[in-house]
């Protein structure tokens, strides 16, 4: 893979959705958050979030651009909190793709 490092890859024919809605949405699950970084570098960028809503692709809007590679689901649990969401039953802690 040319010296990257991916967990969790995209699975082949996976749509990207075109309808956005904020992760605040009832309904949501999270289906992917992909997390893109350097080797070394401190922090995690959000490369996207899709979710789906009654079976219909979305993609998710997030209050926060980056994360701590420290720490990742105690600070996405913190804004969750702070939006009152449930990040757990959101799936998003469980749909985590990462690329280094």
């Amino acid at each position: 893979m040319y010296g990257t490092r991916e967990t969790n890859p995209r699975p082949a024919g996976m749509v990207t959705p075109s309808r956005r809605v904020d992760w605040t949405e009832p309904g949501l699950y999270v289906t992917r958050l992909r997390l893109i970084s350097d080797p070394g570098h401190p922090e995690w960028d959000v490369s996207y979030c899709f979710g789906e809503i009654d079976g219909e692709p979305v993609r998710v809007l997030l209050p926060f651009g980056s994360l701590p590679k420290r720490g990742v689901a105690k600070t996405i649990v913190e804004f969750a909190r702070r939006d009152k969401v449930y990040a757990k039953g959101l799936g998003i802690l469980d749909n985590i793709s990462t690329l280094i």
